[in-house]
């Protein structure tokens, strides 16, 4: 099938959600433009900050989205191109954007509240425990699994032969492994994150101290972008990947504790032009290619070998996906962050609801790239590799097809396009990083308070907490490899999006308001996720990894208690506080 009849379909699924169904579900919601935020209500000038709706976006969109919506796919895709495609359309409009907005606009509602907050008000004092320990581990899992993913991806080398073109013939830097000439793109890329990310204090004064206009953010936001490419093309720097855990590691400590001004909202402002940037470029390049005649090539339905090397394809599939289609880190950064920057109420759905859409349609850009310009082969070579010595390296693996998609419908050169490709995951990665150890902080001292009476005041500290997540986030990294990583993550983050839902659910049956959006999309995560946890623990078992055998054990037992809570509370408040049905 024609590649612009495929992403034309999508995008039409997506417009309709955002015009029709998110609506619908704003008006269940009870959403008033009247109703102060807590943004203006608790206002500090650290957490709580009043923000101009585009940079909430902006800052909204490359956190949630991170490498997930990329890396969930390029994995995936090996089941078929029509079931991976499927789950992005319609998971992405029916669960993950109705996830984000419903949990987004009650974290609101509730003061800016984190949902394991809300958990303790609608499960009782129980559920916000088990949320608060549920959630912790979840995050550990996915900076862990991106942190080993980036470690790798920022040491990338690729034969230039591969890439089409010649050692005098190429700006990339170069290297002989084994008598073959490689190409240093991940070097160029790790340059790029070291420069945005320098340049994020003086953005960060100019906007929230100086009042910067619009326009003149975006165009020093674009130059500084812009600046960091050519750099990393004239000094890309190479580090083991080791080292790249430690300096990553050390970066996103000190981004957990500045206010998030400074560090966290315009270095993701200036990284997410980046992310716009390659959006758009696919975006264009697809229809470009769609007009040449372009048609997905790579098998529809591919199951054999995705049963084989990643499990049935439900549940698997589902959580392989893990970002794409519905994401529960979507709903910390909602109560963590973005709760906290919204001025008007209105903006919970235009930034919830539209950003998950925009991450679906990535997902539907990155299957296609992978479908139609990249050859089985190589993305098998890559991505799947069958010498068990040989690193999967999915960010490559994307990277690559970008950049052929990239020279075939705009003619940008391939080792360029290659280039832009990792800078788009890298800036996912590390934005992502960076507002999940935030994220940890916040709960880690809320966890505190539950297992001491007085807490002692070096447990009340940011830099105490926001270094115990990121030593936790390193020694997960460093044991276990990516491939082993990514699906105890991809259930773990599933996990947490249906006991969000589950929450929502709660809350909405307390105050009468229908709730079938988010009480049927929980129902099916939590059966598939809990499904997914058995196959794993099976798995890890017979492999003897102890870390993961208890991590999958204690999301076992965290979940059940809060499905036990849920029924418990949708047993008892069934009827409404006035004993009339409840609407649902």
């Amino acid at each position: 099938m024609n590649v612009l009849v495929v992403l034309a379909a999508a995008a039409a699924v997506f417009v309709g959600a955002g015009r029709v169904y998110s609506r619908y579900i704003a008006k269940s919601l009870g959403e008033d433009p009247a109703h102060p935020t807590p943004a203006v209500t608790c206002c500090d000038g650290r957490d709580f900050v009043p923000t101009k709706r585009y940079v909430v976006f902006a800052h909204h969109f490359s956190a949630i989205a991170g490498a997930g919506p990329i890396l969930g796919p390029t994995m995936a895709v090996l089941y078929g191109f029509v079931p991976a495609w499927l789950w992005v359309v319609l998971g992405g409009v029916f669960i993950g954007a109705v996830h984000d907005y419903t949990t987004l606009f009650i974290s609101m509602r509730e003061g800016g509240r984190s949902m394991a907050e809300v958990a303790r008000k609608t499960l009782g004092p129980s559920g916000f425990r088990l949320f608060i320990a549920f959630t912790i581990v979840m995050i550990v899992l996915v900076t862990s699994s991106f942190l080993s993913a980036t470690s790798i991806s920022l040491t990338s080398l690729w034969p230039l032969a591969k890439i089409g073109v010649r050692e005098g013939e190429t700006f990339l830097k170069t290297v002989v492994r084994d008598g073959v000439v490689m190409g240093r793109i991940g070097g160029i890329a790790s340059t790029s994150v070291i420069f945005i990310t320098l340049c994020s204090p003086l953005l960060g004064f100019l906007l929230y101290k100086k009042n910067l206009k619009t326009v003149p953010a975006y165009l020093l936001a674009a130059a500084i972008c812009v600046g960091s490419v050519f750099l990393g093309i004239a000094f890309p720097v190479t580090l083991a990947p080791t080292a790249w855990m430690v300096i990553i590691s050390v970066y996103v400590l000190l981004a957990a504790g500045v206010p998030v001004w400074l560090i966290l909202q315009p270095r993701d402002f200036i990284n997410v032009q980046i992310l716009y940037g390659g959006i758009g470029l696919m975006v264009v390049s697809l229809f470009s290619c769609g007009f040449q005649g372009l048609t997905v090539t790579m098998p529809k339905f591919n199951l054999a070998e995705g049963t084989a090397n990643l499990g049935f394809i439900w549940p698997m599939m589902f959580i392989t996906i893990a970002c794409g289609a519905i994401s529960g880190f979507h709903c910390l950064v909602g109560g963590g962050t973005t709760g906290k920057q919204l001025a008007h109420e209105p903006d919970a759905r235009r930034v919830g609801y539209n950003a998950m859409l925009l991450e679906s349609l990535l997902s539907v850009c990155v299957l296609l790239a992978l479908g139609a310009v990249m050859a089985f082969s190589d993305y098998k070579a890559i991505v799947w590799p069958a010498d068990p010595a040989v690193r999967s390296n999915p960010i490559l693996g994307f990277s690559l097809a970008a950049g052929q998609l990239f020279h075939r419908g705009l003619g940008i050169p391939v080792a360029l396009g290659t280039v832009f490709g990792i800078l788009l995951v890298e800036g996912f990665v590390i934005t992502t990083l960076d507002a999940a150890v935030r994220l940890n902080r916040y709960l880690f001292e809320e966890l505190w308070t539950i297992a001491f009476k007085k807490v002692p005041a070096v447990m009340r500290h940011f830099w105490s907490n926001s270094g115990l997540s990121v030593v936790l986030m390193w020694v997960l990294a460093y044991s276990n490899a990516f491939n082993a990583l990514w699906p105890i993550f991809g259930t773990a983050n599933q996990l947490l999006a249906a006991m969000a839902l589950l929450t929502v659910s709660a809350w909405l049956l307390l105050r009468r308001r229908r709730n079938w959006f988010t009480l049927v999309p929980a129902v099916f995560m939590v059966a598939t996720t809990l499904v997914s946890l058995g196959i794993l623990l099976k798995s890890y078992i017979a492999k003897g990894n102890v870390l993961l055998i208890a991590a999958d054990l204690l999301l076992f037992a965290l979940s059940g208690g809060v499905v036990v809570l849920f029924l418990r509370t949708f047993l008892r408040k069934k009827g409404g506080p006035d004993g009339a049905p409840a609407a649902v």
